[in-house]
């Protein structure tokens, strides 16, 4: 059963490399960002693999093979076998599949990694929305230099009626310099072009779950990611339990104000949380305590404060999950911006 937390971050006394049997790990922003690792990255997998733990990499982006995105782990210090990359291009490809004859067309306005994921389901890609017979059309991320002409051709397709369907509709995507448009940007183009509306695989939605499940038979699986919308709604969705990294894309604001679906079961750092117990969070005297801090919610207004005085701090994430479970146990009273960053500020978020 999943410990889906809607009122604060979740403890285990057991380091979650042990609680769980596969780490569903995303990749940018968790592992990578752009072409370098995240910092501690690749010793906490190292340990949490000699530990026991099956790792398993489950990536929205569609761009890259699985035997690439191995080949980029493995130079980074992360030996990875391209079985243990699940991509949503692998999902899309499968929600096709099981729509269409085989040996259909499909459209791909996107990378290799839709294309080689196509052809395992035995569909042919093409370029053309001209081709004869075109059973679909498919989008994914396509790097920074995918052509404009590329969204046109989607949007002939789509306008004559070929079913659309995109990898995963994320907005955003993180890099080495910074935040840029994801696949869902993109998507966006070819939607205000025609109206329609695709059938999306990535995550959150069903279908990455499915071909994450099926790929790696994971009995208690810890999804592990830095989106709230996809890696965190993707694992509330599965009925299953998430860490959340801050390296990424959410920051502790974003975290605070977080709907239900979108609330992580633990909060960490980064990937060391993988290699410690998580403590809990407890009621007290009218607040919440984590480690040395205690956080109330009161008039609407978030304050946190260290629970022993100005020399009983702690860890500042432990600050960070006491003000979670204040924020999250009175949502419905409104949090304001500028006590949120005070309070933050306190802890250096």
């Amino acid at each position: 059963m999943t410990r889906q937390s809607r009122t604060g971050p979740a403890g285990s006394e057991r380091s979650l490399h042990q609680a769980y049997d596969t780490a569903l790990l995303d990749l940018d922003g968790v592992v990578y960002a752009g072409g370098h690792a995240i910092a501690h990255a690749v010793e906490s997998l190292a340990v949490a693999r000699e530990g026991g733990m099956h790792l398993a990499y489950v990536t929205n982006n569609a761009l890259r093979t699985p035997d690439a995105v191995a080949e980029h782990l493995t130079e980074l210090g992360i030996p990875t076998e391209a079985g243990e990359v699940i991509t949503s291009a692998q999902a899309v490809a499968r929600l096709i599949a099981d729509q269409v004859e085989p040996g259909s067309k499909v459209l791909v306005v996107g990378g290799e990694g839709l294309r080689v994921a196509l052809r395992e389901r035995g569909l042919v890609p093409v370029e053309s929305a001209d081709e004869e017979g075109l059973a679909a059309v498919v989008q994914g991320y396509g790097g920074p230099d995918l052509a404009w002409g590329r969204f046109a051709e989607a949007a002939y397709a789509v306008n004559r009626g070929v079913p659309w369907f995109a990898s995963n509709t994320d907005l955003t995507i993180p890099g080495a310099r910074g935040i840029a448009p994801g696949n869902g940007a993109a998507v966006e183009v070819v939607r205000i072009a025609t109206g329609a509306e695709p059938q999306v695989a990535g995550k959150p939605l069903p279908p990455m779950h499915r071909e994450t499940v099926l790929r790696t038979g994971a009995e208690r699986p810890l999804v592990v990611g830095d989106r709230l919308d996809t890696d965190i709604e993707g694992a509330f969705n599965g009925d299953v339990d998430s860490l959340l990294v801050l390296t990424g894309v959410t920051d502790a604001v974003q975290l605070l104000r977080a709907e239900p679906r979108h609330r992580p079961t633990y909060v960490d750092r980064d990937l060391r949380g993988l290699l410690t117990g998580q403590p809990e969070v407890v009621e007290h005297a009218g607040g919440w305590r984590c480690g040395g801090w205690t956080a109330v919610h009161a008039d609407g207004r978030l304050d946190v404060e260290p629970a022993g005085g100005a020399g009983g701090a702690g860890d500042p994430v432990d600050g960070l999950r006491a003000l979670c479970a204040a924020a999250w146990s009175r949502a419905g009273d409104g949090v304001y911006a500028d006590d949120v960053e005070k309070a933050l500020a306190r802890l250096g978020f």
